[in-house]
């Protein structure tokens, strides 16, 4: 077979070969095989050494314009694919306007940041005012202003997140008293919510982080009776009914009487049930009359000053409330959970 007669055959074959694609695709990989490297054409240009030097030039002229016949049936045949594909593309994707509309879902607040709202803005009613604290203090500020002494077991290495032998993560929101005793003059009336961080097996019942609520009012002739009565009226306006409060002594190194606060169980009503483990009350918080130790750091007499403060637990009372049987399903991110509140 002469070299002419190869590439009238090769035009054959490639006419051939493009009638049948229908991508862009196979087009490329047509181009591929004849106008490559290692290609058909290239094959040609390689025949020519052997030809004779008179039938060389036009062999080669022949060649080249093959080539360039090849290469404009190539983009005529893109173009065209190009926009059958489109219109296939358009014809998929067409809207019909007489189905029904995708169902839109919104966004909601956590169940945790629902009940930190509610009780931040129950005790703004109240009278207080709210300041944030830092969640990265210092030893001071977390403990040893708090009346901590030396050896307390909170300031050990299996309670507390140190970052150095100075700054920690704090463990209670508590490190904002302190803060607020330098910075303002009595009477101060301030809650301080926010995340705390203690270094804690992970389990059922407790966390790594939480999320707490501090309250503390210091000034002239503050009194158990308005700590008592500060607390009922805040529990009875989050659980949304009068309910029944009880005060137990117990120890915190800040304050000086210090007790805790129960409320009669929500669900049973007093008559015990799981939810208050039979006993017909529910823990919500640590409370107690502001140490004199703690206003000797804040710089406020503790001749002339008094105050009560109190903390709790946000993640525990979202347990109380609503029977949840493990803290973890808080930050599991599991909508199933979540879209319940």
């Amino acid at each position: 077979m002469t070299l002419t007669d190869r590439i009238g055959q090769m035009r054959e074959y490639f006419l051939h070969e493009l009638s049948g694609l229908t991508t862009a695709k196979d087009l490329e990989s047509l181009k591929l095989k004849y106008f490559g490297k290692k290609g058909s054409i290239q094959a040609l240009m390689m025949e020519l050494k052997e030809c004779s030097s008179n039938e060389r030039p036009l062999f080669g002229k022949m060649i080249n314009d093959l080539k360039e016949e090849l290469a404009a049936h190539c983009e005529n045949s893109l173009t065209r694919v190009k926009a059958e594909e489109l219109k296939a593309r358009l014809q998929e994707e067409k809207i019909d306007p007489t189905l029904p509309g995708r169902r839109q879902f919104s966004g909601r607040s956590h169940p945790v940041v629902q009940l930190l709202d509610r009780a931040v803005d129950i005790l703004i009613g109240m009278g207080f005012s709210v300041r944030l604290g830092p969640n990265a203090d210092t030893d001071f500020y977390n403990f040893g202003g708090l009346n901590f002494p030396e050896d307390h077991p909170a300031r050990d290495m299996q309670d507390t997140f140190y970052l150095n032998h100075e700054w920690l993560l704090r463990t209670h929101t508590s490190n904002v008293q302190v803060h607020a005793m330098e910075e303002m003059e009595p009477p101060i009336r301030v809650i301080a919510p926010g995340r705390c961080f203690r270094n804690e097996t992970i389990s059922a019942r407790s966390h790594v982080f939480f999320h707490q609520i501090e309250g503390f009012y210091i000034d002239r002739g503050v009194s158990f009776a308005d700590l008592f009565a500060t607390m009922e009226e805040f529990w009875s306006k989050l659980l949304g009914e009068k309910v029944e409060t009880r005060f137990r002594p117990s120890y915190f190194p800040f304050v000086e009487p210090g007790l805790e606060v129960d409320v009669k169980c929500t669900s049973c009503k007093g008559k015990g049930c799981k939810l208050c483990k039979q006993t017909g009350w529910l823990e919500v918080c640590g409370a107690g009359m502001v140490h004199p130790n703690v206003l000797k750091m804040g710089n406020i007499d503790p001749d002339v000053y008094s105050g009560y403060a109190w903390g709790m637990g946000i993640e525990r009372l979202a347990i109380l409330q609503h029977g949840i049987p493990d803290i973890r399903m808080f930050t599991q991110n599991d909508l199933r959970f979540l879209s319940q509140f």
